[in-house]
């Protein structure tokens, strides 16, 4: 009997994954990651871990950490084949949630995943991330490139994010002081950030829409892929300023289910429909979706990215230096005495 054929010799490459071209990514993000970095930082990319020291200003430091991705908005981006903004969508939906709480972000991670490494595109999404870094002013200091063949469809991707920032334990926004009389303000949104997107892609198939028919001044589907806006400098150069007693990202859940994240039992935000001119997009999804006014408030922004609640005596101060730092923020309800038997949120 004849011995055995020698089993043939593989490589990583033959099992679809090619490192050669993972060292070509960190590479060429370096560069990126570069513009990012901090004082506090001691080492970013390209170490096991990035080391990042919290500095000598705060007497009683507490950190606070934030995750999320960007959703199926991602399916939108392969179908426009449009990568260089969904990394800015990924920063902004952690660093935001961060300085809701009074916290400069210090530092953000990235995972990316795939099944085939694109290093055009990855580079493309990273390039995007840092951008989200710059805007948000903390470090891009470490991620993971995860190549795993099998586990996700040719030409396509998944992303998560993890942001840490820094707050003195004294200047922490929770909400607790908030009280009937004081004033909502609501920051601009850019669009419909990174939430409801399973909706936004139900509407978009179901109506047959062209994603590059004009829209406005662009195409729907730029409006759609709008990034989402990033409000932690204005928002630091207030809490800086003026006392601010909650402050809300309107996410996933949109107006009626973030907005009570903040307030304490028996009280209610009383939202005025009218007092903001909500983006045509929101219409357009409205009307080709056929969607209840209470759902369009519960899984879309509908044009108030970030509300921010202030004493009566500081509303004006606070649209002012907003308005300085940049950012478009008005008046848009304010806070009562909860009814009996209604929601914590109403928009009216």
């Amino acid at each position: 009997m004849s011995p055995p054929e020698p089993p043939q010799r593989l490589s990583y490459r033959d099992a679809g994954v090619d490192i050669d071209a993972g060292d070509a990514l960190v590479e060429r993000i370096k560069p990126f990651a570069k513009r990012t970095m901090r004082p506090e930082v001691l080492a970013g990319i390209g170490g096991f871990g990035g080391l990042v020291e919290i500095g000598k200003r705060f007497r009683e430091p507490v950190l606070v950490a934030g995750t999320d991705g960007v959703g199926t908005k991602l399916k939108l981006a392969f179908a426009l084949a449009q990568h260089d903004t969904v990394g800015i969508d990924l920063v902004a939906m952690s660093v935001n949630d961060v300085v809701v709480q009074g916290a400069e972000p210090l530092f953000f991670l990235d995972y990316f995943a795939c099944g085939r490494l694109d290093v055009d595109v990855a580079a493309d999404v990273i390039r995007g991330i840092a951008a989200g870094c710059e805007q948000a002013g903390c470090a891009l200091i470490g991620g993971e490139t995860a190549e795993m063949p099998g586990m996700y469809v040719d030409g396509e991707y998944d992303l998560a994010g993890f942001a840490v920032g820094v707050v003195e334990k004294s200047a922490i926004v929770d909400g607790r002081s908030i009280a009937a009389g004081d004033v909502v303000l609501g920051l601009a949104s850019s669009g419909p950030h990174s939430n409801g997107f399973s909706l936004i892609r139900r509407i978009v198939e179901a109506s047959g829409a062209d994603l590059a028919a004009p829209f406005e001044n662009t195409t729907l589907g730029a409006a759609l892929m709008a990034p989402t806006r990033i409000y932690v400098k204005p928002m630091l150069a207030l809490l800086h300023e003026l006392p601010v007693k909650g402050i809300a990202h309107i996410t996933g859940g949109g107006l009626l289910e973030n907005v009570p994240r903040v307030l304490p039992a028996g009280l209610q935000a009383r939202l005025a429909r009218a007092a903001w001119t909500r983006p045509a997009i929101f219409d357009w999804l409205q009307r080709h979706g056929n969607v209840a006014d209470d759902e369009m408030h519960r899984v879309f922004n509908c044009g108030i990215g970030m509300v921010v609640v202030v004493g009566a005596g500081y509303a004006e101060r606070a649209i002012a230096r907003l308005a300085a730092a940049g950012e478009r923020a008005l008046p848009i309800g304010g806070i009562v005495a909860q009814p009996p038997g209604e929601p914590p949120t109403v928009v009216v």
